[in-house]
């Protein structure tokens, strides 16, 4: 059992009253798997504090302190990599194997990136007379979430301690363990006291008092569209700066020319992969009206080769969806795509045959959805793949468009000139062309109701920096 009983405040584990345990659930077997204490505003307040009083001489620690701080983290997160690893499987349920050649390598893989970028970042220039700098915001809250927490821990901490800032962080309450395990890490790197502090909690408590509290500089969040409006309003009390990643309805654009056997079966796979339960996933798979069936056939076989089940069994693609609210919700979506007509071709409602403990689900795929169909419309979180037909490119890409969210899409052509003409024409933060793979230095975020600013690569860095004029920096007596 895991005991998360302190929280990390101005560089020691502290414990608090707070507001008791919550139990952690592990997602394949529905047992209790460990404790985590219950932050409130109190312990919030000292890690505020810690973090502005350590800003006061981190900001102006060099470039070289920072890389060497980076270097320190790196090499302890080398050491356990293979922990963090099996902590991600037993918090959220992500098989080992996608756990040790993703979620894991994702947070050192941020490091690296920063650590990389932190070398040459330019952190001012010289126009004639003015010099224009770039320095650290200040201290920064972040509120991070269990889909994929360490690649979400990382990808905010990394930027932040390189460019000069210091932090409170409030992980997931219910994936908690990866970023106790990173705590562990930061402590044995020796990052300054007060640099990094972690609060646990809920998001009503410990989330609010961090997005409302007046020493805090920026809120760096990621999670559903609905959250990222309510720490956007309480933040706005104060005027601080707010960069959020949030959800996503991507649309994946099949053309006419594309080789369909091999691109449904890859992005029908794509779909199911961390049981759906990624931002960016591509659950609106949109191909010619005429090959609805075709599409419809090749999204089934492949489906039908995903083994679900234990995440600790060496051939497990998929595993339990990571907590018992969202599995309800997927259950309830998956009803709704029958009720409104789509037509199931795969998967369905309930536990996939032979699991009967453990929030397991069925990869699910419907063929003949239409736009204004709830599956079509709202994030279902889940391994549920909506195929929609279109007649034309054109309406191909009003279909993509016609969405509140804007995080990523995707385009699937023979022809790679069609494919960038298509992906140009894409209302998103990321387009994938013809399953291309991800990239740690490309800007990671999106448009409309996905969120504002940047993350990943040197992009991450200048949500964490404002920018000062010096005017006369360079003027000659």
């Amino acid at each position: 059992m895991h005991q998360l009983d302190k929280h990390y405040i101005d560089g020691a584990f502290v414990a608090a009253p707070g507001n008791g345990m919550l139990d952690i659930i592990n997602p394949a077997t529905e047992q209790t798997s460990g404790e985590m204490i219950l932050g409130t505003a109190a312990e919030v307040d000292l890690a505020v504090a810690a973090a502005r009083k350590a800003f006061e001489t981190f900001a102006f620690v060099s470039v070289a302190d920072r890389i060497e701080i980076l270097s320190n983290l790196i090499a302890e997160y080398q050491k356990r990599m293979g922990e963090m690893a099996a902590i991600i499987t037993e918090e959220m349920g992500a098989p080992m194997n996608l756990a040790n050649a993703a979620h894991a390598p994702s947070g050192i893989g941020h490091l690296m990136t920063a650590l990389e970028v932190l070398k040459t970042f330019p952190f001012h220039e010289d126009r004639g007379p003015t010099r224009i700098v770039k320095e650290p915001i200040g201290v920064v809250g972040m509120i991070t979430p269990w889909n994929w927490p360490i690649n979400q821990i990382a990808c905010k901490v990394a930027p932040a301690i390189a460019t000069g800032c210091t932090m409170v962080l409030k992980p997931s309450e219910v994936a908690p363990y990866s970023c106790q395990l990173f705590t562990e890490m930061v402590h044995a790197a020796g990052v300054p006291a007060g640099v990094y502090n972690v609060v646990y909690g809920e998001g009503m408590t410990v989330g609010e008092a961090m997005s409302g509290h007046k020493d805090i500089d920026m809120m760096s969040v990621t999670g559903s569209s609905r959250m990222g409006a309510a720490v956007q309003a309480n933040a706005a009390k104060t005027i601080k700066r707010v960069a959020q990643e949030l959800g996503g309805k991507s649309a994946n654009i099949l053309l006419d020319d594309a080789d369909f056997e091999t691109a449904v079966t890859r992005e029908t796979l794509a779909a199911m992969r961390n049981t759906g339960q990624t931002c960016t996933l591509l659950s609106r798979m949109l191909v010619p009206e005429d090959r609805m069936d075709e599409a419809a056939e090749i999204a089934a076989r492949a489906a039908a080769t995903v083994t679900v089940g234990d995440p600790n069994g060496a051939d497990t693609f998929m595993g339990p969806i990571a907590h018992k609210a969202q599995f309800s919700k997927v259950g309830v979506m998956i009803q709704k795509g029958i009720d409104e007509g789509a037509r199931l071709v795969a998967g369905g409602t309930g536990r996939p045959e032979g699991l009967t403990e453990g929030y397991f689900v069925k990869p699910t795929v419907f063929a003949d959805v239409t736009p204004d169909m709830t599956i079509a419309r709202e994030e279902v979180f889940g391994p549920v793949l909506s195929i929609i037909g279109y007649k034309d490119e054109d309406e191909a890409v009003r279909i993509a468009n016609d969405s509140p969210y804007g995080l990523s899409g995707a385009v699937q052509s023979a022809d790679p000139e069609r494919a960038r003409r298509v992906a140009s024409k894409l209302r998103t933060g990321m387009v994938y062309i013809n399953g291309a793979s991800g990239d740690l230095t490309a800007p990671f975020g999106g448009y409309k109701q996905s969120g504002n600013g940047r993350e990943w690569g040197d992009h991450a860095f200048h949500d964490f920096l404002e920018v000062k004029s010096v005017l006369g920096y360079n003027a000659t007596a």
